[in-house]
C-alpha cells in the first residue's frame, strides 16, 4: 500500500445538540418516518460519493443485510458496533454492523438482519425493535446491502460468537451526525486508487462500508 491522504468531508455541519437522543424530535417516530421516506429525504445524495461503488457490470450480485442497531441510553442514543475476529479471510479485525447474507429461508431484509445478529452477538430479535430500512447500499465486491434500523432499551446481554465477534462496544450516534467527523480517505494499490470513508473515534477506526453506511445514515437524519 502506497501512502494515504485523508481531507474533511466537506458538507454542512448539524448544530451542537441536533438530532441528539437528547433532542425531543429524536424519537422512534422520528426515526420511523424518516426510514419510510427515506428516497425523498435522499434525492439530492450523491451515492457515488468516494465511498459507495456501483456493482461492476457483469458481476454476480449478492443480497445481505446489517443491523445498525441503536441503543437508547440517558445520555444520547449510542450506536453497537463489533469487531471482527483476526483470523477471518474476509475484512479481519474491521469494525462493523451485526449482519450477513441474505439465506433462502429468510422472508425479508429485516429477518436476515435480525438472524444474523442473533447469531453473531446473542442479542435476541424479541428485544429489539425494527423502525425501518434504508436504501441499498452497493458494493463494488458484488454486494448490495441493505441497513436496517434498530431500536432497543437496555438493559441487553451479550454473548458473541467467538469465532467471528472479537469485542462488541457502543459509540455515541451523535459522533457520527457530524460531518466534520468523516474523513476522505483513499490510497494507491498496483495502480488503483481505492476510495473510501472513515470515522475514527477515541482509538476505534470505523472505516469503509460500515462508516459509508453512518454517512448515509447521517444524510437520511439531515434530509
Amino acid at each position: 500500500m502506497q501512502a494515504e491522504t485523508s481531507v474533511p468531508v466537506q458538507e454542512p455541519i448539524l448544530t451542537a445538540d441536533s438530532r441528539l437522543g437528547v433532542d425531543p424530535h429524536f424519537t422512534r417516530l422520528f426515526l420511523i418516518e424518516r426510514l419510510a421516506n427515506a428516497p425523498a429525504y435522499l434525492r439530492t445524495y450523491d451515492c457515488d460519493l468516494w465511498h459507495q461503488d456501483r456493482i461492476p457490470e457483469g458481476m454476480k450480485t449478492r443480497y445481505a443485510a446489517v443491523l445498525i442497531l441503536l441503543v437508547s441510553r440517558p445520555e444520547g442514543v449510542q450506536v453497537l458496533l463489533t469487531q471482527r475476529t483476526s483470523h477471518l479471510k474476509g475484512h479481519a479485525g474491521q469494525i462493523s454492523f451485526p449482519g450477513g447474507g441474505v439465506e433462502l429461508a429468510d422472508r425479508n431484509r429485516e429477518e436476515t438482519a435480525l438472524r444474523e445478529t442473533e447469531e453473531e452477538i446473542g442479542v435476541s430479535r424479541d428485544r429489539i425493535e425494527t423502525l425501518g430500512a434504508m436504501p441499498e447500499y452497493e458494493l463494488n465486491s458484488g454486494f448490495r446491502v441493505t441497513p436496517v434500523v434498530g431500536w432497543i432499551e437496555p438493559p441487553y446481554t451479550v454473548q458473541p460468537d467467538p469465532f467471528e465477534v472479537q469485542d462488541i462496544f457502543e459509540i455515541p450516534l451523535k459522533h457520527f451526525l457530524a460531518a466534520n467527523n468523516f474523513q476522505r480517505r483513499h490510497y494507491e494499490h498496483e495502480g488503483l486508487v481505492r476510495k473510501y470513508l472513515a470515522a475514527p473515534y477515541e482509538g476505534r477506526y470505523v472505516w469503509g462500508a460500515t462508516a459509508g453506511m453512518l454517512y448515509f445514515f447521517y444524510q437520511l437524519m439531515r434530509g
